[in-house]
């Protein structure tokens, strides 16, 4: 990572003002005061953090399309550094730390958690991807977890109980008592799968300020002097009302805020509360120090810091070469780089992998099926890794396309294809990982007209549009034009069939007309390539095939 001279300069002085020590301070940062009710002016307190690791655990050096990660044993061994120095040192995570990378995947997991147990976490909230492999598989994991897992605004429909701990108080001696309390963002509803979180809810809008403003009260009755909230919820975007800063202005009490889930970096103060996050992957590690009764937020980056903990890095290249000697077979190669970058890439416009991924799910579902085909549809935030020129493996597939949904087929009507095409590119020009990657669809996006909102979707963060075809024009569907009646056969995954982001529209017809093919996305992206590609990925895939064209001006 390049740094100037100032930068340099600027963590040296925060470090020896701050930490007393050669500690590794990136930027000092504008300072929040205490609470009113303060433990001695003595005290030392550091809280280190991570978010949207996403299995991000191995630590690695910057490639083309991925930054650097520090990994989970400098993790560690940060917390033993600061503790060395002093200070009453506390763990946190933010969420979404099981899914995404390989490294975690095969586990569904586990072997995330194993190396937050190792690390020595304290706490974590429960982030959308928790729910990825299923409310099952997340309760086993919380099981498996050595630390609390939290989760204040999540409760189970059929008990009105919380689904997990809601709050954990870490007393840490000398009249420092520090109260933690978690919060999922409403959007898991449809950022996960919405079968996975079937039969749960999430406290929204005023209700979440209402619960987290609950837990500050209980937190502050039972003596805490310190109230950290590991909210991931994200700060900018689509998910007002259910933001950090719209918790944060419409609470009160809240000392630090540690956020995620939009994989920004941020350091400020929202009414009177310091509100941070550290990206994502581990490419940066959070420090929040509480000394001489302040507290103020300092970034560990990548580059800036080589320590690493003996027992988590031996338990993180273990489980490492583990998974590469499972994912080693080569399934073909590309002569064409493939972008899945999200922004700009498969969150804002067409890109040649997502219509190499949209060719895929057609075609095996045309292999799959006694009826013609005439489409399909990938969800850009599906895909989460872009491909290199060279051998594709198991592991390059899994690590792209890492969900291994079922591939299902719906059929919709034309008036039902516009509105879900409509939904799902609500946000353009900003990225959304709904945005619909096709294969045998053509469509046209007008993003200087406003979406204009119309109803709510049932157990959604997101709206139907007012007008569908207001923004989208539908040019063919299965080289057959389009009309509004006429009925289409549309290829998508599960996570789409069964509404997740926009695609509430989809689940309502393919409770009705939809069915599953037998295989998974992962299969008909290796089929493809193995079968109908032999073996490579050419030139046809050089450019993206102009399936989608955007208007922005």
């Amino acid at each position: 990572m390049k740094r100037n001279l100032s930068k340099k300069l600027l963590a040296f002085v925060c470090a020896f003002a701050l930490a007393g020590a050669m500690l590794p301070i990136a930027g000092c940062a504008a300072q929040k005061p205490a609470p009113d009710q303060e433990p001695e002016a003595a005290a030392k307190l550091a809280i280190i953090h991570t978010n949207d690791t996403h299995g991000y655990d191995m630590a690695a050096e910057p490639t083309d399309s991925t930054p650097g990660a520090l990994g989970m044993a400098a993790v560690a061994q940060l917390k033993k550094d600061y503790e060395a120095q002093g200070y009453e040192v506390l763990l946190f995570d933010d969420g979404d730390a099981i899914q995404d990378n390989v490294l975690v995947n095969l586990s569904e997991g586990e072997a995330a958690i194993d190396f937050m147990n190792t690390a020595g976490y304290d706490a974590m909230s429960i982030g959308n991807h928790e729910f990825d492999w299923g409310a099952d598989n997340l309760e086993k994991l919380i099981a498996r977890a050595k630390f609390p897992v939290l989760a204040a605004n999540i409760t189970i429909d059929a008990t009105g109980e919380s689904f997990a701990q809601d709050q954990a108080v870490f007393d840490m001696g000398d009249g420092l008592k520090v109260g933690v309390f978690g919060l999922a963002t409403p959007e898991t509803q449809t950022k996960s799968s919405p079968k996975n979180v079937a039969g749960l809810s999430f406290a929204a809008g005023e209700d979440l300020y209402r619960c987290a403003q609950d837990q500050v009260d209980e937190l502050k009755a039972q003596g805490c002097t310190v109230i950290v909230c590991l909210g991931h919820l994200g700060s900018v975007g689509a998910t007002a009302p259910n933001r950090s800063i719209d918790v944060l202005e419409n609470t009160e009490g809240i000392d630090v805020f540690i956020d995620g889930h939009d994989h920004k970096v941020v350091n400020e103060t929202v009414n009177g509360s310091l509100l941070v996050s550290t990206g994502c992957h581990t490419e940066n590690i959070g420090v929040v120090l509480y000394e001489n009764n302040s507290f103020s937020e300092h970034m560990v980056e990548y580059g800036s810091y080589e320590g690493s903990d003996a027992a988590t890095e031996e338990l993180v290249v273990k489980t490492h070469d583990e998974v590469k000697a499972q994912l080693s077979q080569t399934i073909g190669t590309t002569e064409v780089a493939l972008d899945g970058e999200r922004d700009p890439g498969v969150r804002t416009q067409e890109t040649n992998l997502g219509d190499f991924a949209a060719d895929a799910m057609l075609w095996q579902a045309q292999q799959a099926s006694d009826q013609a085909v005439d489409g399909a549809i990938v969800n850009g935030g599906s895909i989460r890794a872009s491909i290199g020129i060279g051998d594709i493996s198991m592991e390059t597939l899994t690590t792209v396309f890492p969900y291994n949904n079922s591939l299902n087929v719906v059929t919709l009507k034309g008036s039902e294809l516009l509105e879900i095409l409509e939904a799902a590119t609500f946000s353009l020009p900003e990225a959304t990982g709904g945005f619909p990657q096709v294969a045998g669809i053509a469509y046209r996006i007008d993003t200087i007209t406003p979406y204009e909102n119309g109803e709510q979707y049932p157990d959604s963060t997101y709206f139907a549009p007012m007008t569908p075809g207001s923004r989208i024009t539908i040019d063919d569907v299965g080289g057959r034009g389009f009309s509004l009646e006429d009925e289409y056969v549309i290829a998508a995954s599960s996570f789409i069939t069964s509404g997740g982001d926009t695609y509430y529209a989809a689940a309502e017809a393919y409770e009705k007309t939809g069915y599953i093919t037998g295989y998974t996305d992962t299969d008909a992206l290796v089929n493809f390539v193995r079968t109908e590609l032999e073996g490579v990925i050419g030139e046809a895939y050089a450019q993206p095939k102009e399936r989608v064209l955007i208007a922005v001006e």
